[in-house]
């Protein structure tokens, strides 16, 4: 539940339109919320986060059976209105939209979403430094998008054909934060951060040959990065890179980061 949510509810009970005891049955389950399967709790849903962090708890699917996922979205649709499930397999979309019908599958992100069409704000520049990197970058576009941010996505100016970046220059310094993708070397974030004076969130991926490392050689690119301004997130976690550019874009908002989008 949003604070928006928790104000209007509140105004709602000192207006009179709304007693006491409906308002109490609403917030019932605001801590958390415990689902079970053969009297064993699998899931607590935590159904107090977007009071604490801005934005209500995503559903990570890998090491949930379908029926557990939608179980599971269907608990934080019925309380917020809005679902975003990552790294979600066709099986689990089904298992979902049976059950609520009005979810969409963003088969390139892998991800499950309810509640999109928020107007975005800001400006998040998103680079993918091959067509390889695609899953990562378009996770990356979905979370950004749907928590409320504006981005532009700009995929295949990796480091191997310099001047296709340096066509889109005016993007890099219009946004407000940079989100680079890479696989293979993880040389496009350092070279993105040298031409821009935005923050840049770099986010390596398994992209690559046996050198590689499935992802921790471009992964120690980044981190030994010598442009400055580069904050590094895990292999392939494109997740977590959108949830901090959206921070980060909120604040030029003038807003707090833990301010829920709805």
């Amino acid at each position: 539940m949003a604070a928006e949510a928790v104000r209007r509810l509140l105004e709602q009970v000192a207006a009179g339109t709304t007693s006491v005891e409906q308002a109490v049955a609403t917030l019932r389950h605001l801590p958390y919320e415990p689902l079970a399967e053969g009297g064993v709790t699998y899931a607590r849903l935590d159904h107090h986060r977007p009071l604490r962090q801005g934005m209500g708890e995503v559903v990570y699917c890998p090491g949930k059976g379908p029926a557990q996922v939608a179980a599971i979205a269907a608990r934080i649709v019925a309380q917020s209105g809005r679902l975003l499930a990552t790294r979600a397999t066709p099986e689990d979309f089904a298992a979902v939209a049976e059950r609520l019908g009005a979810a969409h599958y963003h088969e390139a992100a892998r991800i499950i979403t309810v509640g999109d069409g928020v107007d975005g704000v800001g400006e998040i520049c998103l680079l993918a430094a091959g067509t390889a990197d695609l899953a990562v970058a378009e996770e990356a576009r979905v979370v950004a998008e749907w928590l409320g941010s504006r981005v532009t996505p700009l995929y295949d100016v990796g480091v191997a054909g310099l001047h296709r970046l340096l066509a889109h220059l005016p993007n890099l310094h219009a946004a407000r934060v940079v989100v680079a993708v890479a696989g293979m070397d993880g040389a496009l974030p350092t070279v993105a951060a040298g031409l821009t004076d935005r923050p840049l969130i770099a986010v390596p991926t398994a992209t690559g040959y046996g050198a590689s490392f499935a992802g921790l050689a471009p992964l120690l690119t980044m981190l030994n990065a010598c442009a400055p301004g580069i904050g590094v997130v895990n292999i392939d976690n494109g997740f977590g890179a959108a949830c901090l550019a959206h921070r980060i874009n909120l604040l030029g908002e003038g807003g707090s980061p833990a301010r829920e989008r709805a």
